[in-house]
Parts: structure tokens; sequence; C-alpha cells
């Protein structure tokens, strides 16, 4: 049974009753009631700006650089390989800043459809805004016997009652998009899902850190086209996507032509120039707004001089003399219409139409569809709300129809519509787009079909689904060309721990001999080699499809393509002065190199080290 509300709280309904206005969050905005009374407030540094409460701690838990990396799990990939897609399961937060010396600036499109905070989402904040960085960071490395993360520790439930409602929501969602706005190409995009909860906070936060020159369109998508009768007041049919830019480089955007659009061109008149629609050449401004494309045209047919009562022309003179001297003007068949229309080549149209910023359900799917698409392929329930496909493969048509070979991300990966998306793509088009996702190892709730179906996590979701969908794919389209060749694989990742120890720098000096025994040897107890090979590789800008050799105890990273350029060789097992002499051989850019190798031999270290610099190579050892 609810309580009743206390004195304090009923004065405060009455006045929220009264002054909506004067709330934030649910709290009394002193300044704002003083205004709303009419008193004389001074606010100082008055400006234009989004502010939360936390906000500044969210700067710094973006600022603060991880000490984590990536753990290969061959066993739960698929072709790990060949594959060039990856899978990475762990917090995004973390997961986005180890990708980022590595893949600083090579994404071309991210889409993302994070918590919607309807008031019953559970997602990672710090539950008190004040939380220091190293208690965020426990409460998310909380981890049960088996390694998953324990989920009351971790997933707090934003209620709408909460002091901090839509700031908690702000500060998880700001450093992930300031991260991933970092691994964004020049060129690229990014797409974001999002309801009519945070709608209004989000577009100001990207605002904020895209620029708002870089927004290109707010997408009204019809998620579904029934209407729900348990609504009290209205029935939600859409939601919506943000798109932003990286920056201006990107300067245009087209939309695979289809037979609808290319239905409405015809070749009336026999022009030799094919089929053609026309366009009016009548401007909707009136001669006085612009009187600069305000004169006398000449209809070829009749003579006649012809001027607009009210209205400009949309070209200038000069235009409209280049347009007569190319015959693009059309009359009427006869040639006795009033204006002349414009005409328009279907061949001129071949980059595409111009998108348009409401996505209809049967270009763009349906969450009911997307729901029952999945159910289908898992054989359970899984998911009520995930993405159709149909959605991602819009978005992706827009940004990549030409490149083909591009990498999409998706750090809130949920089922793992994205990647089936992009291999669905590239199944129809021959492309050979890299899709990155991101999921935390989030744990099913024991009473859903997901659980009981035998799925411990979102992220096992993801990968079966994954799985599932490029099996599907190929058996579809057996008999296209080279469908073989097509990537339906997946490299797991998981975010853990360094391989190599923390140097400590909140110890007492009691403890500090204690600290310089362990860094005697900086590798961590449970480290393999193959661990530390992914770890140094990421930290030295080496991406995760990079080439790995493994031979004569060296380990070779070159280039994907270019195995014989920009090299970086690793000695994590043996050293020698054989090894030393197959090292400087293959040229490298750099060596990294096990200090402990060179144990009692500090002749053959600096002699290396020699080496090195004689052939300009650079030398580390760790």
């Amino acid at each position: 049974m609810k309580n009743s509300l206390s004195p304090q709280q009923e004065k405060l309904e009455q006045l929220k009753q009264l002054l909506p206005e004067v709330f934030t969050e649910g709290r009394v905005d002193w300044e704002k009631l003083k205004l709303s009374l009419g008193e004389d407030v001074n606010i100082e540094n008055e400006r234009y700006v989004l502010n939360w409460a936390g906000k500044s701690n969210a700067y710094k838990v973006l600022q603060e650089p991880t000490s984590k990396t990536f753990s290969p799990d061959k066993n739960e990939s698929v072709d790990f390989d060949k594959t060039e897609n990856l899978f990475i399961e762990g917090d995004n937060l973390e997961a986005l800043k180890i990708l980022q010396k590595s893949y600083f600036g090579k994404v071309k499109m991210i889409y993302i459809d994070p918590p919607y905070n309807t008031g019953n989402d559970s997602f990672i904040y710090p539950d008190r805004f004040k939380e220091n960085l190293e208690d965020y960071q426990k409460n998310v490395g909380d981890k049960d016997e088996d390694g998953y993360l324990i989920q009351n520790s971790v997933f707090k439930k934003n209620r709408k009652e909460n002091g901090q409602y839509h700031s908690n929501w702000l500060n998880m969602m700001m450093p992930r998009l300031y991260l991933a706005k970092n691994l964004l190409r020049d060129d690229g995009v990014i797409f974001i899902s999002i309801d009519d909860n945070e709608v209004h906070n989000l577009r100001l936060l990207m605002n904020e850190i895209f620029g708002e020159e870089n927004f290109v369109a707010c997408i009204v998508w019809e998620k579904r086209f029934t209407r729900s009768n348990n609504s009290k007041m209205f029935a939600s049919l859409v939601e919506y996507l943000f798109c932003f830019r990286r920056s201006e480089l990107l300067s245009e955007l087209r939309e695979k032509r289809n037979e609808k659009a290319d239905s409405i061109y015809d070749n009336p008149d026999n022009d030799i120039r094919g089929d053609w629609t026309s366009v009016s050449y009548v401007n909707p401004a009136t001669k006085s707004q612009r009187p600069n494309l305000v004169y006398e045209i000449e209809n070829p047919f009749t003579k006649e001089k012809v001027r607009h009562p009210t209205h400009a022309w949309k070209y200038e003179k000069e235009t409209y003399l280049k347009h007569v001297k190319e015959n693009k003007l059309y009359w009427g068949k006869n040639g006795y219409n009033t204006y002349p229309r414009l005409k328009k080549f279907l061949d001129e149209m071949k980059n595409g139409m111009v998108p348009v910023n409401l996505w209809g359900r049967n270009d763009a799917g349906t969450t009911d569809e997307a729901s029952k698409n999945l159910e289908d392929l898992m054989g359970c329930k899984l998911f009520d709300f995930s993405k159709p496909c149909k959605l991602i493969l819009k978005a992706l048509q827009l940004v990549d129809s030409a490149e083909k070979d591009s990498i999409i991300l998706d750090f809130f990966a949920g089922s793992g519509t994205t990647a089936h998306a992009v291999m669905q793509l590239n199944a129809e088009d021959g492309g050979h787009r890299k899709c990155i996702s991101i999921q935390l190892p989030e744990i099913c709730d024991e009473k859903s079909e997901a659980f009981k179906a035998g799925y411990k996590t979102i992220a096992d979701i993801a990968k079966e689904r994954i799985r599932r969908a490029g099996k599907k794919i190929k058996e579809d389209n057996k008999d296209k060309e080279n469908i073989d060749q097509l990537d339906i694989g997946f490299k797991v990742l998981k975010v853990s721990d360094s391989n190599f120890r923390e140097w400590r720098t909140d110890i007492s000096s009691e403890k500090l001999d204690e600290q310089l025994d362990l860094h005697v040897d900086p590798i961590a107890e449970d480290a393999s080699t193959e661990n530390m090979v992914y770890e140094l590789m990421l930290k030295n800008g080496k991406d995760l499809n990079s080439h790995i050799k493994h031979h004569n105890h060296i380990y070779s990273i070159s280039d994907q393509e270019n195995h014989d350029e920009n090299i970086l060789v690793l000695l994590l097992e043996e050293v020698n002065e054989r090894i030393i002499e197959n090292v400087l051989q293959e040229n490298p850019n750099k060596v990294i190199a096990l200090d402990k190798l060179f144990k009692n031999n500090d002749q053959l270290k600096t002699n290396t080290a020699l080496q090195m610099q004689d052939a300009d190579i650079k030398f580390e050892t760790i």
C-alpha cells in the first residue's frame, strides 16, 4: 500500500502544479523560483549551455586513461584467424577507451540503440554523482565466480523518482559519445536511436559534442502501425534517429534509387537524352524577396514574352540562358504552357535521391517485424523491442553504398542487429564492410525466455544470433557469385585486466619495497603470451585485424594488406644473438622485448640496443 504524502511533500506537489517550470529533476531550482516570482536575480556566467548534476565528474571519467585490454577468446569465435569482424564483450566505456589508439579516425559509421531512460532501464552509471572513478571502476569490476558481472552492484535502475533522473542518463552517455566521436573518420556519420524520454537532452548533448553545425537530421521512424489501447493519452507509433556527421568533409548523402522513384520518368517527346521528369521553374519566393531572379523569358513556340505576375524564377538569368541552349525547358506537349518546367533526366540522377527524414515501416521495418524475425532465427522469443535489420540497412546504404569496405561500429550491440545487417548488405552488394560490436555481458533474468533457453547473458544471445544469421545469409544467397568469400565470422575479445602489473601510487612508503620487488618481473600472474601480443599490439596503434606471424620466437605484426611494411616485432619468449639477427633482417619499425629475457646478459641487451639504433629501429624493453 502506498504511503501518504508528508506535509512537506504535499506542499511540493501543490507548488509543482502551480509552477512546474521551477522544478528540475523533481527538485526546486531556487533561482528559477525567484525569477518566476519577479525577483531580480543575477545569474553568474549566464549563457546557453546544457548542464546537469555530475557533468564535471563525467568529464573526469572520460579523461581518465584505462589500464584494461582485450583478451581473445578463440573458442567462442567463428573463423578467428580469417574474419575481420569483432565482437567485444565488456563495459563499452572501457572498450571505447581501449580502441582509441588503434581505431582513431577509422570508423565510417556508428549506430547505437542506447537505453531510452524510460524509468525501467538498468544501466551502468554512478548512482551517486559524486562517486569517484575508483569507486565506479570497482563497481563495474564486480563479478561472480563464473566471471560474469554481478547485476545488482553494476546495473542501477534509473527510476523517474530518482533525484538525478536525467542527469544519470547524461552521465552515462556523455563520455561514451565523446570517445565514439574520436573513432569516426572525418567523413564519418553516427546514428542514434531514441524515443521521447531523452530526445530533447540527446539533441543538446550531441550539439555540444559534435557541434550544432554537424547536425544532419532527426529522422522519424514509424516503428509500428497498430495503436496500443493500454496507453492513457497517446499511443507512440514513432521513434527517432539522430544523425550527426564528424565534420563538414561529409557534404552529401544520397539514397539508392528505387523502382517507385524511377517510375515518374518517361520520354513523351522522344528526347535523345532518354527518360526525364520535369519540375516547376517558378520560385516559391516573391519578386520582392528575390529581385535578382526577376527577368523576362520567351516561349520559343509562341514567341510570347513571359513574366510571372507575383513570383521570381528559380534560377539566375545566366543559368536560364544555359537551360535554353541545352534545350532543357519544357513548355508542354504543344508548347502552350503559361510557364516552362525544367527537364530532369534520369541519367543525371545515377548518384541517387536526396534522403528524407521520415522512414516508413515498409522501407525501415518495425519492432514487431524485428521480434518475429529474431524469434524465427533463434527458435524462441528473446527480445521484445529489437531493431529491424531494415532500419540499419537503410542507414548503411545512405552512408556506405559506394565504398563497401568500411568499418561499422555498434557499442550498444544488444541482440546483434547491426552485425546481422552488415553481413546482409555485404551479401547483397558484394561488399567487405567490417563490423565491431560491443556488448556488456549483462546477466539475463532467470525468469526470462532467454535464460530458460540457455543464454546466461545478453552478449551470449548476440553471439549466437550472429552465428545463425551468418549461416542463414550464406544459405539464402548460395547461388550468388563469390558468396563463399562472404565474411560471416567474428573474433571474440573480452575486456580484461592488463597482462602487466600496474605501478600503484596509492600505497604507503612501507609497502614501496614490496611493489619494487613485484616489478622486477612486470608480467601479471595470469598473463598469457597470446594476451600480451594483443595488448601490446593495441597499445602500439595496431588494429585487431593486423597480420600476426609467429616464427623462431619472434612475433611479427604488420598491417592487414602490406605485410612488409610498418612492422612491429615482439620478443616475449626468448632472446639470443641469432634471434636479434633475424629481427634485424625483417627491418621492423619498432621492437619491444621483455626485459627479463636479457637477465644476466647485459652485454646482449646493450649490443641489441646499439644495433637497433644503427638500423633506425625503435627499441623498448618492458
